[in-house]
């Protein structure tokens, strides 16, 4: 049995989010949410929530509880999103464009 969390439009741009999610891919559940709280990124904080929501999705789709320990991470995502476009004043007249860059982070986890 496997369950999907998807967490759109996240403010922050996917390289750094990436940065952390391989850190956890392909490991035990109860191993990535300890390393998530100990990572000291932005981006951690919203994938531990989307790993704590696809581990409630797992046990309310099938109604069995599954452990922490017997759930592993199967995929993780993370593919850009919308890109807002702001400018910015510069010497002598000009405007210098700023990229806002935008996350999308799909989870699935699967019991072993």
């Amino acid at each position: 049995m496997e369950a999907i969390c998807k967490v759109k439009y996240i403010r922050q741009s996917p390289y750094k989010v990436r940065f952390v999610a391989d850190l956890v891919r392909g490991k035990n559940v109860s191993d990535a949410i300890n390393i998530l709280d100990s990572t000291n990124k932005k981006a951690s904080k919203f994938l531990l929530d989307s790993i704590n929501s696809a581990i409630s999705n797992i046990n309310y789709n099938d109604d069995t509880n599954f452990e922490k320990d017997e759930l592993y991470i199967k995929k993780i995502l993370i593919d850009g999103g919308p890109t807002i476009k702001r400018i910015r004043p510069a010497a002598m007249g000009r405007a210098v464009p700023i990229k806002k860059r935008t996350s999308h982070i799909t989870i699935i986890i699967e019991n072993k």
